[in-house]
């Protein structure tokens, strides 16, 4: 059985940047494994933070953006409640995270996931139960 993997952010966007292709078809690879698999995870803070940039930071057509957002809702997806927003805030004051980076990290945890693939967090850590992982990093030589 395949472990569930939340998508930060930075994922969703790398799929559709342009200038960046190495880690675009890394992001789409993986994203589309969890398509498929039906292993794929997401929040709607994800969501919304994925229009958002795309739109401003990517220059994606609204309309566009909002197309490429309806697949990602082939995952499940995360309302952030909150319950989720108080334990976001203990994560912030345990592990001096910042507060939407542990919201990300809370609904991940509380979505049972193993895995939370982000470019901004460290990692190789586990928290909350979740080991993070950047997907974009040359895993170690011999390994």
């Amino acid at each position: 059985m395949t472990s569930r993997v939340f998508f930060d952010t930075n994922v969703l966007l790398y799929a559709d940047d342009e200038d960046s292709r190495d880690k675009r078809d890394r992001a789409r690879a993986l994203l589309t494994e969890a398509l498929e698999t039906a292993t794929g995870v997401v929040s709607t803070q994800v969501l919304q933070e994925y229009f958002v940039n795309a739109t401003r930071k990517l220059g994606l057509e609204p309309a566009r953006a909002r197309a490429r957002l309806e697949i990602y809702l082939g995952f499940e997806v995360i309302a952030v409640r909150v319950e989720h927003i108080l334990g976001a805030i203990d994560l912030h004051r345990l592990h001096s995270l910042s507060f939407w980076d542990a919201l990300i990290l809370r609904c991940a945890s509380d979505a049972g996931c193993e895995r939370l693939l982000s470019e901004d967090l460290h990692g190789g850590a586990t928290l909350a139960g979740v080991r993070l992982e950047n997907p974009f990093s040359a895993p170690p030589a011999g390994g």
